[in-house]
C-alpha cells in the first residue's frame, strides 16, 4: 500500500488525507493546531458544481446537506455604471446537474464542514492523526502534500518559488442579518473600492466578503455594532438593510500567488500552498478543491497500477498547471476591469454586462468557468 503524509489539517489538507484514504492509500495526516482550534473559525465558503462533484464522490456530500445553504440566483451588479444581470440554475451549463438540483451554488460555514470532516478522518482507519503537535517531514514516504498555507514551511524547505504581489485592496469578512434579499439569493456587487459578495447562509443571516482598501478595512473593523452597521449602509444597495451584528468583522490583506513548480520530489503543492487569487467570484477554495480532485484521480492510477508512485508528482502539477493560471488571471482581470471609475474602461463594462444579458450562451459559459472551473468547459 502506498504511503502518504499531508501537512496541514485545515479544509483542502484534510480534504486531501481523506481522498487519498479513499484511493487505497496510508496516509499520516499532521498540524500543530489541535482539532477544536482547526474547527473555531468564523468564516463560511461558497461551493461550486466542481467541488459538489468532489464531495459527492468521497460520501460527503449528503452528511453537509443540513449545513448547506443554497442559492438559485446570483445577482451581478455594477455600482459605477448602475447595470445589473441574473444567473439562476437555468444558466448552468448542460454538464452540469440542472434537473436534479437547479442551485447555482452552496454556502458552507467553516466549523460544520471541518466536524463532518474530522469525524470521517476518525473514521477511516488508513489515516493516522496527529494534531496538536509540531508537523515535520517523515522519511519513506510515497508521496508529501504540502497543505500548510500561503507561508508554507514545507514548501520553503523545498526549495519552491513562489511568487506574489499584493492588492491595494484587503478583504473583510463578518455575518450579519440583513433585510432585503431572498433566503436563496446572492449578490455579487462591483463597487470602485473593490468587490462586495453577500452570500446567504439561510433566512436572514448573509456573509459579507468585502474588498476595500486595507487602511478603510481595518478602521472599520474597529468600530462599534452600531457605527460598522451604519458604515455598511453606505456600502449596499438601498434594497439591502443591514439590521444586526451577527460575529466580529475580520479584515485581511489581499494577494495574488502562485509557487512554481508544483512539485520537487515526493512533495506536491496542494490549496492555497500553491496559490492564492483574490475573493472575487468565490474562487478560492473551489480551486483548492480541484487540487485535491486531481491528487485522487492520480492516486487512484497509481492503487490500480496505472502510474507509478514517483511519477505522480510530475504528473499532477501538469494536470493542474493550467485551471490555476487561468483562474488566477480571470480573478485579477475582473478587479482590476472592475474596481475603478476609469470612463475608458466604462463603456466596455456595460457592454459585457448587456452582452450577458442578452445572449444565454455567454450566461452559460461564464457561469460555467465559475461552477466547474475554466477547463470544466474543455471537450474531455
Amino acid at each position: 500500500m502506498p504511503q502518504a503524509q499531508v501537512l496541514g489539517a485545515g479544509p483542502t489538507g484534510s480534504l486531501a488525507a481523506l481522498a487519498l484514504a479513499q484511493a487505497g492509500w496510508r496516509v499520516q495526516l499532521d498540524d500543530p493546531l489541535t482539532a477544536e482550534a482547526l474547527a473555531n473559525r468564523s468564516r463560511a465558503y461558497a461551493l461550486t458544481h466542481s467541488s459538489r462533484a468532489l464531495l459527492e464522490q468521497l460520501g460527503l456530500w449528503s452528511a453537509l446537506l443540513p449545513h448547506l445553504a443554497p442559492f438559485r440566483r446570483l445577482e451581478l451588479c455594477d455600482r459605477a455604471t448602475g447595470d445589473q444581470i441574473s444567473f439562476t440554475g437555468a444558466d448552468l451549463p448542460r454538464s452540469s446537474p440542472r434537473a436534479t438540483d437547479p442551485a447555482v451554488g452552496w454556502i458552507l460555514q467553516h466549523q460544520p464542514w471541518m466536524q463532518v470532516l474530522l469525524q470521517a478522518l476518525h473514521q477511516q482507519p488508513a489515516v493516522a492523526l496527529q494534531l496538536g503537535d509540531a508537523a515535520q517531514r517523515r522519511s519513506g514516504m510515497d508521496l508529501v502534500v504540502a497543505a500548510d498555507g500561503h507561508r508554507s514551511p514545507c514548501r520553503q524547505a523545498a526549495g519552491l518559488r513562489h511568487w506574489s504581489r499584493p492588492y491595494r485592496q484587503g478583504c473583510l469578512t463578518v455575518q450579519v442579518g440583513l433585510r432585503g434579499s431572498a433566503p436563496d439569493q446572492a449578490w455579487e456587487l462591483f463597487r470602485p473600492q473593490g468587490p462586495f459578495a453577500v452570500l446567504p447562509l439561510g433566512g436572514q443571516a448573509f456573509q459579507l466578503v468585502w474588498s476595500a482598501p486595507l487602511a478603510e478595512l481595518r478602521r472599520l473593523e474597529q468600530l462599534e455594532p452600531v457605527a460598522f452597521l451604519e458604515a455598511l449602509t453606505t456600502a449596499l444597495p438601498e434594497t439591502l438593510q443591514p439590521e444586526v451584528l451577527l460575529d466580529q468583522p475580520r479584515a485581511f490583506p489581499l494577494a495574488l500567488e502562485l509557487a512554481w513548480p508544483l512539485h520537487r520530489g515526493p512533495v506536491v503543492l496542494v490549496g492555497e500552498t500553491a496559490h492564492r487569487s483574490h475573493p472575487v467570484g468565490g474562487q478560492g477554495l473551489n480551486l483548492c478543491w480541484r487540487d485535491v480532485q486531481a491528487l485522487h484521480q492520480l492516486a487512484q492510477r497509481v492503487v490500480a497500477g496505472r502510474l507509478a508512485a514517483r511519477r505522480l508528482p510530475r504528473r499532477y502539477a501538469r494536470r493542474r498547471g493550467l485551471d490555476i493560471v487561468m483562474v488566477l488571471l480571470a480573478t485579477d482581470a475582473l478587479v482590476r476591469l472592475f474596481s475603478n471609475r476609469n470612463p475608458l474602461l466604462l463603456p466596455l463594462r456595460r457592454w459585457a454586462l448587456a452582452a450577458l444579458g442578452r445572449w444565454p450562451v455567454l450566461r452559460r459559459l461564464s457561469l460555467g468557468a465559475m461552477t466547474l472551473g475554466p477547463c470544466g468547459l474543455l471537450p474531455r
